[in-house]
């Protein structure tokens, strides 16, 4: 685990430091920032700010460093530090400072601050504080079945024949950005899953694997590798697990977290991103979203989702569990450009009714497919496998069939994966904003993409 820590610490540097954990402060401003005149780094050497493995995904994909990926201008949160504020997390890609304080005042100083565009809050409030742990970890019961009981949610989309073809997602990594890993170091089924660090941005003190169980699950989706217990859908993969969730409140702060993370993520070159997340209201009603507003650009965690496929990215994401109440409609990040946003069908292939649907208000199909998230198979906090509910399960649960399809198809862009991924729906003629491009065929992707490569 040494030479993980070794690495974060590393990343920090590049990336403003670790956030501030600060229990007393009520209030939480993002500042929006002009510029980065001030930086520190060349796009010569991006070696500085980014992973060897970072920087040979976007030569692989015939991906430019630019810009977006200077780290924000250390002399500017100094600056804005400065001033009286902590600092909490930076976003390169955006161009913003969130920061934490007690007086509303200092903020009105940074923002006339000469290269600050602008400030908003984004938190109110006091942070809870809360530790889960549960003594008793049974040990799941075997099957007859390979896969145990999730066998259907990877057969309806025909990874099972992937993973057949030695394509189980070796050599690819996974963000998971959630809202916690409950007891994921404890459960003992879970304990060979190839986990490449931890990282908390909600608050940096606390311990990943004692918050939400939410993340565990999702989790267990992908990279179980338990044979006659549970498979999931990427059981060779390796992963990184990521908090940006905080489940005591909902506000904007939560998406700033998820944008540092995310940039995190590329910083160390992860391939694929799992987020089963989704934001359209929250605990101050004035920041509710609008249908209106799910173009990919308005929400913060949307533009930073849509960002991701130009780092060479897969972003996966659920579509929202809202289809049978007011809102209905998917949440962002899902109207983010070049995401595949999953909706939830049952192992019969008929929609779960709560799953959220389309389209986006510039009226782009969505969600792009869907997958089993109604009684989908997730491991249970205690160690034992049970069923949930939700397109947080069939997010997961697609991103890792995604991952063993571009093992398959190594010399695909991220782009060209997302749209090989929405060609193989079983609606692909005639996609629409319940099912999107519908369940994908990802075996019968892999062999179109293999016989035009041969061609």
């Amino acid at each position: 685990m040494k030479k993980f820590i070794l690495l974060i610490l590393t990343l920090t540097v590049c990336l403003g430091g670790f956030a501030q954990f600060t229990p007393g402060d009520t209030l939480k401003y993002r500042i929006s920032l002009k510029d980065k005149a001030a930086t520190d780094y060349s796009l010569q050497k991006p070696e500085k700010y980014l992973s060897k493995k970072s920087i040979e995904r976007r030569k692989k994909q015939g991906l430019k460093i630019d810009s977006t990926d200077l780290p924000v201008c250390k002399k500017y949160v100094d600056a804005i530090r400065r001033k009286g504020v902590h600092i909490l997390v930076t976003g390169k890609w955006e161009n913003f400072v969130t920061v934490s304080c007690n007086d509303s005042v200092l903020i009105d100083e940074i923002a006339r601050l000469p290269f600050v565009r602008s400030a908003e809050k984004v938190w109110k409030g006091k942070m809870e504080k809360a530790t889960r742990r549960d003594s008793l970890i049974n040990k799941p019961l075997r099957t007859d079945s390979l896969y145990g009981p999730a066998c259907t949610q990877i057969e309806m989309s025909k990874a099972n024949l992937l993973h057949d073809a030695g394509f189980k997602g070796k050599g690819m990594t996974i963000a998971v950005i959630d809202a916690g890993f409950h007891n994921v170091d404890k459960i003992e089924a879970m304990k060979n899953i190839d986990i490449q660090g931890v990282r908390d941005f909600v608050n940096p003190e606390a311990d990943i694997y004692a918050e939400s169980s939410h993340g565990m699950s999702v989790l267990s989706c992908m990279a179980m590798n338990q044979p006659n217990v549970m498979i999931g859908t990427a059981p060779e993969a390796s992963y990184w697990l990521l908090r940006s969730e905080d489940e005591y409140s909902e506000n904007l702060v939560e998406q700033d977290y998820w944008a540092a993370a995310i940039e995190f993520a590329d910083s160390v070159g992860v391939d694929l991103v799992n987020t089963s997340l989704g934001y359209y209201s929250f605990d101050d009603p004035t920041k509710n979203y609008r249908y209106r507003d799910l173009n990919g650009h308005y929400a913060l965690m949307s533009r930073e989702a849509s960002h991701a496929a130009d780092k060479g990215m897969v972003v996966v994401c659920s579509a929202g569990n809202s289809g049978a109440g007011s809102w209905k409609k998917i949440t962002p990040p899902g109207d983010a450009e070049n995401v595949i946003t999953v909706g939830a069908i049952n192992k019969r292939g008929e929609l779960a009714p709560f799953s959220s649907v389309g389209n986006t208000a510039d009226g782009r199909v969505k969600p792009d497919v869907v997958a089993v998230g109604l009684g989908s198979d997730v491991m249970g906090t205690n160690g034992n496998l049970s069923r949930a509910n939700g397109t947080s399960f069939s997010s997961p649960i697609m991103c890792g069939m995604v991952a063993c399809l571009w093992q398959a198809c190594p010399k695909l862009t991220a782009k060209e994966i997302i749209e090989l991924v929405r060609r193989s729906g079983d609606r692909a003629g005639f996609p629409d904003n319940i099912y999107g491009y519908g369940i994908p065929d990802l075996w019968k992707a892999y062999l179109d993409s293999s016989s035009k490569e041969k061609k």
